[in-house]
């Protein structure tokens, strides 16, 4: 197995994959869909168990950067009363992913990734409603592609199940923000 460096997470853009620069946010990305999965991670060798956790610190970050992304729309005084409790919603999900990912980076002895101050988020972009979901969208899309990426590099399989199982949320999020927005929710057969 390659061992690759993982890029830091940059202010903006799309999470493309955890090996190269993505910004997000929304993945917001958590590995693990519950603490059951995390009493399977104990197995892994040394070895294994760093590359998990590199990966899952960089999943961490993503949602630590998504948690605060929709604190920002919650908080924009621009969403409406249930396009406001969506994104509140989500942001519990992306809350429970972040948990649960800290608690599995600890696990494999490695020490979670802290959230970042500020992340420099388009604030100055962000004028209306659709603003706020455009952004929100975009960021979940990224997550979905983060996760797509971390799947089969993962070496423990069950954080890789797990992570598949939080690449299904995240491509939920992304397919009702779409909707919101009046975009196809579902506009290709395969992600990318």
């Amino acid at each position: 197995m390659t061992i690759v460096k993982l890029d830091p997470l940059p202010a903006c853009g799309k999470r493309r994959t955890f090996l190269s620069g993505f910004t997000l946010s929304a993945t917001a990305i958590a590995l693990l869909a519950g603490n059951e999965k995390l009493g399977l991670v104990g197995s892994a060798s040394a070895q294994t168990a760093n590359n998990d956790v590199t990966i899952l610190n960089s999943a961490l970050g993503a949602e630590q950067q998504a948690i605060a992304a929709y604190q920002l729309g919650a908080e924009s005084g621009l969403l409406q009363k249930p396009v406001k409790d969506l994104a509140v919603q989500f942001q519990g999900h992306h809350k429970a992913h972040a948990d649960a990912l800290a608690k599995a980076v600890a696990k494999l002895g490695g020490k979670p990734v802290v959230p970042m101050k500020d992340y420099h988020f388009p604030k100055e972009k962000l004028k209306s409603q659709n603003d706020v979901l455009t952004f929100a969208a975009s960021l979940e899309k990224g997550a979905v592609s983060a996760y797509l990426g971390a799947v089969p590099i993962l070496t423990d399989k069950d954080l890789a199940k797990a992570a598949a199982s939080i690449l299904g949320d995240e491509a939920m999020h992304w397919a009702v923000l779409r909707n919101a927005l009046g975009q196809n929710p579902v506009p290709d057969a395969f992600v990318s």
